[in-house]
């Protein structure tokens, strides 16, 4: 049965299980609720980078951090619509867009965003976007244009998210879920571990997204990426066996989601991503930038799906695994 109700103590019960264990237990529900041979291939490009007005700690885009990343303005239409092109040659069913705003604001830059969705959209691929925060009437007018799925990762717990970011509350970001659940829109929404947070703040971050009124469509699971110039560039860097513990506690919580083994990959083995992908991941970026940051190239990715005997997820299969 699908829960919404779970406690802060199961969670930590189940969190804390021996970890073979618990990848046993979340690979048996991964079985019931998935195709364990189906993976979905998603991909992300930046549309607009840096010069954002947030103080994400961890963010390489924030104007007032100094990193190296080129930044530039919203890129035209013909240009994103050849890479999603490219991204659904590749195997790509997921295309989605990320924009350094803090909000979305009704300008010329949404409507060209508003085209873009449209285009990709008619491609015939699931179109994601991470623009921010947006009102109701905004996620209306994206999902008229035929939106799919909206981002927007919770990033860690209630009580360690004000160490990360001032810039907006935790409540903003709950309302900004609201309002695409309320427009019809999958939600993508999951975090980072890696930022400083204790186990117990990992605990809280599934806790809060596991009684969301339905479970994300998706659930990104991110390892912090150390960006030179941002506050969080010297913490340690991730240990693998943690970002196993999160995706199987993740499965375990919400068996119908597609919980997706996002920024740290590239850092992995592929024997490293096989566990995670028997611990429940069944969602992949792909291509070689996350935004700013890198990942594995699609040939590679390629490579290992034949390996592990593993297949693209296709493009709009069951709409409602999200509705749960």
């Amino acid at each position: 049965m699908i829960r919404h109700d779970w406690t802060l103590e199961e969670i930590k019960a189940i969190y804390n299980t021996p970890l073979l264990e618990l990848v046993y237990r979340a690979a048996s529900i991964h079985r019931e609720y998935q195709d364990t041979a189906e993976v979905q291939v998603c991909t992300l490009l930046s549309i607009k980078t840096g010069g954002c007005p947030e103080d994400c700690a961890y963010c390489p885009q924030a104007a007032r951090y100094n990193t190296d990343i080129n930044v530039h303005g919203l890129l035209k239409k013909e240009d994103v619509m050849s890479y999603a092109q490219k991204a659904k040659e590749a195997g790509s069913t997921r295309f989605c867009m990320g924009a350094a705003w803090r909000e979305v604001r009704d300008n010329r830059d949404f409507d060209r965003v508003l085209d873009m969705v449209k285009g990709v959209n008619e491609l015939g691929m699931e179109v994601c976007c991470t623009l921010g925060m947006l009102n109701e009437e905004q996620a209306k007018k994206l999902a008229d244009a035929g939106l799919f799925a909206y981002n927007h990762n919770l990033d860690t717990s209630r009580d360690h998210y004000e160490e990360i970011i001032t810039t907006r509350t935790y409540d903003d970001r709950l309302q900004t879920l609201e309002n695409v659940r309320k427009a019809g829109v999958s939600v993508c929404c999951g975090g980072i571990i890696g930022l400083g947070e204790s186990h117990e703040d990992r605990i809280a971050m599934l806790w809060t997204l596991s009684s969301l009124p339905s479970h994300p469509d998706s659930v990104p699971i991110n390892a912090l990426t150390r960006v030179k110039g941002t506050p969080l560039e010297h913490l340690p860097k991730v240990e693998f066996w943690d970002m196993v513990r999160m995706i199987a506690t993740t499965r375990i919580l919400m068996p119908k989601a597609m919980v997706r083994l996002s920024a740290g990959r590239a850092e992995m083995s592929m024997s490293d991503q096989a566990l995670c992908f028997m611990a429940g991941a069944n969602s992949i970026f792909t291509g070689e930038k996350l935004l700013t940051t890198g990942n594995p190239s699609f040939e590679e990715d390629h490579m290992m799906f034949e390996l592990l005997g593993l297949k693209p997820r296709e493009a709009f299969k069951e709409q409602e695994a999200g509705c749960c």
